[in-house]
């Protein structure tokens, strides 16, 4: 252990001794075999080449300290990538993290706001509970609303995700049905929706904001920023003394007013950006995430020794750096595609007179075209679960594709590639007549179970 790791959450370094850890210096712990921490390690932290590495990563987030943990050659995992299935859940740091966060939340509600929650009669009258509003309806929204409930507040809440309505409506709460529906991607977060989609939905939203003393949002889409929940002229909108408390400020933040790490105060509404909110309950925080890491620890360890099954889909699903490489298929898919427009741009033309609409450039405007679909491809499904499609006629394959899908020797007439994120399965021709057998195909086919994107130009 670290000299002074447990100090906040009121653990001494007698503690951890009396249990048998030997306590030490940084250095000390950089140098053991396997390292756990929490936080993702600093420029200045770095692993011994071939050691293990388990914390929370954020890898989608920095892409530089994924490729310095792949030439530190250190085996890496990320605790908030183990996928949330019921063979893992005693691993779930995220979910454990999560029900801290939404606890701490109501309760910064409560003390941030000028009402009580619950119904109060008195012999000065009777008071009528508060009404608190929760976006988001993962756990630690869910945990938002229990301890609201708990403080008794009158609690409504919105997920764009309806499978979870039940789950609202079991606390006690009442499920807003707005009319904007969204789909459930992997990890059971709700994938972005639509601009018109997210329009409809902010403007909805607000109606219900400016009807509530507290709101509480949680919505967060990984990899990604925060969307934004609550426009600046909803909040403005609130009554004076009204609260938000964005837990996802982190990531930018569900509000747009919200400042990450402060308390601002907008005509009277409070708008509050929480960081790092576990460690505001450090005892029970430390004590389920230490259990997150034994079991996770311990589905990795074989009679006491390192033994990586990645047939596995816990340990696959987490393992970030293998080897000296990434091994994560969507994080390899996400650093993949940060540098494709500069990449695909011939070197004869300068990137500032780039225009997909050019003749020239039309074939960096496909690379990128090529790179969003895969993306998305890898965003929704997992990656090997999809398949990008353009279809073209030769001629304009000729024209459009980037190497190495154009000056290929298939056929005429008409050309359709196939990806699986991030390689080529099959490029195919066939005549312009639908009804024409396939002249040829390059190499084998997708299977059918996949899904598709499908693009014709």
């Amino acid at each position: 252990m670290e000299r002074g790791a447990g100090a906040e959450a009121h653990l001494t370094d007698a503690d951890y001794q009396e249990v048998g850890a030997a306590v030490g210096s940084a250095a000390d712990a950089w140098a053991a075999d396997a390292v756990l921490k929490v936080a993702p390690p600093e420029p200045s932290e770095s692993s011994r080449a071939g050691s293990l590495l388990i914390g929370f990563l954020n890898p989608l987030a920095n892409p530089e300290r994924v490729r310095r943990l792949a030439a530190e050659r250190v085996t890496a995992f990320a605790m908030e990538a183990i996928p949330r299935i019921s063979r893992a859940q005693s691993m779930d740091a995220l979910s454990s993290q999560s029900n801290v966060a939404g606890y701490k939340a109501a309760l910064l509600g409560a003390e941030h706001s000028t009402r009580f929650y619950p119904m109060l009669t008195t012999a000065a009258g009777t008071i009528p509970p508060a009404r608190i509003l929760v976006l988001g309806a993962g756990v630690a929204g869910l945990q938002a609303i229990a301890t609201a409930r708990r403080l008794g507040a009158v609690v409504s809440a919105f997920d764009v995700r309806p499978a979870v309505k039940e789950q609202v409506e079991s606390l006690g709460a009442n499920f807003l049905e707005l009319d904007v529906e969204g789909a459930e991607g992997q990890g059971g977060y709700a994938v972005a929706l639509s601009d018109d989609q997210h329009e409809r939905e902010q403007e909805l939203i607000g109606r219900h904001v400016a009807e509530s003393d507290a709101v509480i949002t949680t919505a967060l889409i990984p990899g990604r920023p925060a969307p934004v929940l609550i426009t600046a002229d909803a909040a403005r909108g609130m009554r004076p003394g009204s609260v938000i408390v964005d837990l996802a400020a982190e990531a930018g933040g569900n509000c747009e007013l919200t400042q990450p790490g402060e308390t601002v105060n907008h005509g009277g509404v409070r708008v509050l950006g929480p960081l790092n909110v576990p460690a505001s309950v450090p005892l029970h925080a430390s004590q389920m995430l230490s259990r997150n890491f034994q079991n996770f620890l311990l589905h990795l360890l074989k009679k006491g020794e390192l033994q990586l099954d990645l047939a596995d889909e816990i340990t696959s699903g987490a393992l970030i750096t293998k080897d000296g490489a990434i091994a994560n298929a969507a994080v390899k898919n996400a650093l993949g595609t940060q540098n494709v427009p500069r990449c695909a741009i011939s070197s004869r033309q300068s990137s500032s007179s780039w225009s997909p609409w050019s003749t020239t450039s039309r074939p960096a405007a496909t690379a990128v075209l090529i790179t969003f679909f895969q993306e998305q491809c890898a965003r929704t499904f997992a990656p090997r679960e999809c398949a990008v499609s353009i279809t073209a006629s030769s001629s304009a394959f000729e024209r459009l594709m980037p190497p190495p899908y154009s000056g290929t020797a298939c056929p005429p007439d008409r050309k359709t590639l196939i990806m699986r994120a991030p390689r080529l399965i099959s490029l195919r021709t066939s005549a312009r007549n639908s009804s024409a057998p396939e002249a040829k195909t390059c190499a084998p086919l997708l299977p059918s179970s996949h899904h598709h994107f499908s693009v014709s130009v």
